[in-house]
């Protein structure tokens, strides 16, 4: 049986779920064509009749990490209608918990986006809520754009952290008053600053 003949015995959920695997247990680092392929017992080349190179494999990772972020209901449109900061920290929050979930799931995602690769479901979400306190379309695109960053170089700060000191390399500096050393508040404290300050510059206007 050929490598191609082989690679067919598989499908494209068996190769990326395999790659979500190796993905967890060993990073995004040694996550290699010839490491999955070895995962699945066919030769590297198989791996190519369902992903034409590996950037597609890990777009196809990236859309698989973003949606697995519980959905919401879809958000009131209409102008001041329910509580669309609510709204906002709910999904930015969910995003980061999908993010989490995987190890150097953000690194994932970023890298996948800035190859313009993969899908817009969590950019597209976050505008939505925007969009449910009354902004207009091309004011909620740039700041889901501005949220989607931060909330992928938070996650990627406290996963790169997490890698260090599962190894013992973290420094452990003595804790300031504002450091209070917990993710979530911190992350949550950036996501009231990015609210708040979408709220003022429509008072503003």
């Amino acid at each position: 049986m050929t490598g191609i003949e082989s690679g067919r015995r598989h499908t494209r959920d068996d190769v990326a779920l395999t790659a979500l695997r190796i993905l967890d247990d060993y990073g995004l680092p040694d996550l290699t064509m010839r490491r999955l392929a070895a995962a699945l017992d066919v030769q590297p080349s198989a791996l190519y009749w369902h992903f034409p190179n590996k950037q597609t494999l890990l777009a196809d990772l990236a859309d698989r990490i973003v949606a697995a972020a519980p959905a919401r209901p879809a958000p009131d449109p209409a102008p001041g209608a329910g509580d669309w900061t609510a709204a906002v920290r709910s999904e930015a929050a969910a995003l980061r918990d999908a993010l989490l979930a995987y190890r150097d799931g953000a690194e994932v995602v970023a890298s996948t986006l800035a190859l313009g690769l993969g899908s817009t479901l969590a950019h597209d979400r976050l505008a939505a809520a925007v969009v449910s306190g009354g902004f207009d379309d091309a004011t909620a695109h740039r700041a889901a754009t501005v949220l989607l960053h931060f909330v992928l170089g938070h996650v990627s700060h406290e996963q790169q952290r997490m890698q260090y000191d599962s190894i013992g390399v973290l420094a452990d500096p003595a804790p300031t008053p504002e450091d209070d050393g917990d993710p979530a508040a911190e992350f949550g404290f950036g996501v009231d600053l990015f609210v708040g300050g979408l709220e003022l510059s429509r008072s503003r206007r």
